[in-house]
Formats: structure tokens, C-alpha cells, sequence
């Protein structure tokens, strides 16, 4: 999954010599948190709402409102923008800019293509998007996670069991660590026989090592012994 496939490509700039009045318009006007800035066609920093509320904040409690008001419409943004930002090439994959934005602790980076022009916009939120499709959380039916053996076949072997009973499977998804001989993994299925689940349960706790079961049609979840967030990469599997 490439960042270029759920980035935002509309994107809204400023430049250098802008208002901080203007660019908070602008946050305003587009519903958005940060802007890429420019100057002459190149980025060469990054406002956010952050950075605007900080400078406003800063003289607000010994100035009078319309001295505020002035104040906000004479401080130009290359003054409060962040210098040299970081920025996400437009062949990176999905994961790789989750990474990015997670290390250094950022909403949202401008995306480059390869001559450093700003092609884009990827948030939090694109990746939330990324994150509901990949898992298929809307289609509701059933997850179910179980810590299996870090072997070939082993995901085949419960997926085979869970479409045994009628379900339709969404998604699979698995956590590994190269340390460890088990792998989590997490299988997303729908369209299940209901009348059989519990069967079907039983079968699988019965042949492999089931953590839990969350019944997203009766809003029910089921854990089948002390679970906890493992590490290591996430993997489709």
C-alpha cells in the first residue's frame, strides 16, 4: 500500500511572506492542522496549528484584543514556521510513513516526489483510513487472535478451520518477532453460520492457541486467557 494511493493530494500551501493571520484563515477555511510553506515554488518549512496558537499565546495575556488582532496580521510566517521539515517520498509504502510520522511525533508531512516537489499531504488520519481498510473492521462479523507457531501452514490451518463454518475471511493480519518461535495473528471473517460459532470455537481453542473472539454482530468479546499487545512488526500475512 503506497503513500501515494491515500495521501491527500489537494494540497494547501502558504508562503513565506504570508500573514499569520492568513495561514490561520486557512487552517480554518480547510479543516486542516498544518500547512507546507513555500517560497519561490520550493518547501522550505511547515506551520501548524501548534506553532500558531504558540505564538498568539505568547503576548496575548499583556496586549490589548486590538493590538492582538494587529499583532497576528504583521508576523509573517517564515518568522514561527518549522525550518528544514521532515517530509515522506512518494514511493514510500503506507507502514513506512506510519513509522516516520510515529518517531517523530508528527500529525501529518508533506510528500515529495523525486525532484523534492509537494505532491501531497499524509495525516493521522489517512492512515487511520489505511488501518480500516486493511482490517476490514466495517464489514463487522468476527476477529478472532490466536499466538501461533512461527512455521509454514500454520496461519492455513486455522483459516481452513474458520472457513470450514461458512465464514468469509476479510482479513489476516500477523505480528511476528524473530526472537520468539510464535506469531500472533489476527483473522478478521464475516458472513459465519451463527448457529454453529460455538462449534466453531470450540474446534479451534481444540487445535490451536485462541487468545480471544470478538462477536462485533452481538457487540460480545471473549478472552480466553491473559492477552497482552505484543511486540514486533505488523505483517499482511
Amino acid at each position: 500500500m503506497l503513500v501515494e494511493n491515500w495521501m491527500s493530494k489537494d494540497v494547501v500551501t502558504v508562503d513565506v511572506d504570508d500573514s499569520m493571520q492568513y495561514a490561520t484563515r486557512l487552517l480554518k477555511e480547510h479543516n486542516i492542522r498544518g500547512l507546507p510553506v513555500m517560497e519561490k515554488g520550493k518547501l522550505v518549512g511547515v506551520i501548524t496549528d501548534r506553532d500558531l496558537k504558540r505564538a498568539s499565546a505568547s503576548d496575548a495575556t499583556t496586549l490589548e484584543i486590538h493590538e492582538l488582532l494587529y499583532l497576528i496580521s504583521e508576523i509573517k510566517v517564515k518568522e514561527i514556521m518549522t525550518k528544514n521539515p521532515i517530509t515522506i517520498p512518494l514511493d514510500y509504502t503506507i507502514d513506512e510513513a506510519a513509522a516516520i510520522l510515529l518517531e517523530n511525533k508528527l500529525t501529518g508531512a508533506p510528500v515529495v516526489d523525486d525532484k523534492g516537489q509537494v505532491v501531497g499531504i499524509i495525516t493521522q488520519t489517512d492512515i487511520f483510513r489505511v488501518l480500516v481498510s486493511l482490517t476490514g473492521v466495517r464489514e463487522k462479523g468476527i476477529q478472532l487472535g490466536f499466538q501461533l507457531e512461527n512455521r509454514p501452514g500454520s496461519i492455513k490451518e486455522v483459516a481452513d478451520i474458520i472457513r470450514k463454518y461458512g465464514c468469509s475471511v476479510v482479513s489476516i493480519l500477523s505480528s511476528s518477532d524473530k526472537k520468539s518461535d510464535y506469531r500472533h495473528v489476527y483473522i478478521r471473517a464475516c458472513n459465519c453460520d451463527r448457529g454453529r460459532l460455538e462449534q466453531l470455537k470450540e474446534e479451534l481453542k481444540e487445535k490451536s492457541n485462541m487468545l480471544y473472539l470478538v462477536d462485533h454482530v452481538e457487540k460480545k468479546q471473549e478472552v480466553y486467557q491473559d492477552y497482552e499487545r505484543p511486540s514486533g512488526s505488523w505483517i499482511v500475512g
